[in-house]
């Protein structure tokens, strides 16, 4: 099977033309029409991840975050972004990624973080209608979800979350002891959506990269936590894992060991 085969699939799940002005989503670095040897899933595809892969003996890495946000106009080595692309380069590996494509997408990253808490009657939290390139009808895509969860206080909740995306610290401002019933969710810097979850009736809102004044200013509205960005994406290499094995169960793939969190906590 060939590496434009698995990027076919992952952009019929995820279609690129879901993805943001400014975002880069697709491939990378490297060949599509190279016969695959192995797949490794991350979030980000760092030196330490392409390193692993060269080491398994895999040709393709598929990330979350794209590798190359900007233009490079040199490849010397000066950057992490510089030199993973060399190494990549150096040993014929492709890199793929899906970012804000999957984020919109239908059963992407907002939707699996809504599974991993059990929440239920999950739909998007802003849904808009795309239509396909030279085709009359539409698909629906969006940002963030919204959905019910069994109703208890909100720090219960929060614990919930913090165990079940692994989070090492959590902000969060509102009522901790208010009861939920009704949950809304965003991977990623989400704070664009906060209006949008108290509009839709959210208890409780979880994302990542909030501002101070995100908290302040609605601390009476709605129960407000950033979970840390990576924490709340990490598990879309589920999503990638899932769709290989439909497509192709045949060749290796396996979560990078080699990636972590580059955001410390103390």
């Amino acid at each position: 099977m060939k590496i434009k085969e698995i990027c076919d699939a992952i952009e019929q799940y995820a279609p690129l033309r879901l993805q943001e002005e400014w975002d880069n989503a697709g491939i990378q670095v490297g060949d599509p029409e190279a016969p695959i040897t192995g797949v490794l899933l991350c979030t980000d595809a760092t030196e330490a991840v392409v390193a692993e892969a060269i080491e398994r003996g895999y040709n393709l890495v598929i990330s979350h975050h794209p590798l190359i946000f900007r233009g490079l106009k040199k490849i010397m080595g000066r950057t992490p972004v510089e030199r993973t692309v060399a190494m990549a380069i150096k040993h014929d590996i492709t890199i793929y990624s899906a970012h804000t494509n999957m984020d919109s997408a239908w059963q992407g990253v907002s939707f699996r973080m809504a599974d991993k808490i059990g929440m239920t009657n999950v739909q998007f939290l802003d849904d808009n209608q795309v239509a396909p390139y030279g085709e009359p009808h539409c698909e629906v895509a969006g940002c963030g979800v919204i959905g019910g969860i069994e109703p208890m206080p909100a720090r219960e909740v929060l614990q919930r979350v913090k165990a079940a995306f692994e989070v090492g610290a959590m902000r969060y401002s509102g009522d901790g002891d208010c009861m939920v019933s009704r949950v809304a969710l965003c991977g990623g810097a989400g704070g664009f959506l906060l209006d949008k979850a108290v509009a839709m009736g959210a208890q409780l809102y979880v994302t990542a990269d909030m501002r101070y004044h995100d908290f302040l200013d609605n601390n009476q509205r709605i129960v407000v936590a950033d979970i840390g960005h990576y924490e709340s994406e990490h598990f879309t290499k589920e999503i990638f894992l899932e769709i290989i094995q439909k497509k192709s169960p045949t060749f290796a793939v396996a979560f990078a060991k080699n990636e972590i969190n580059q955001v410390n906590y103390l």
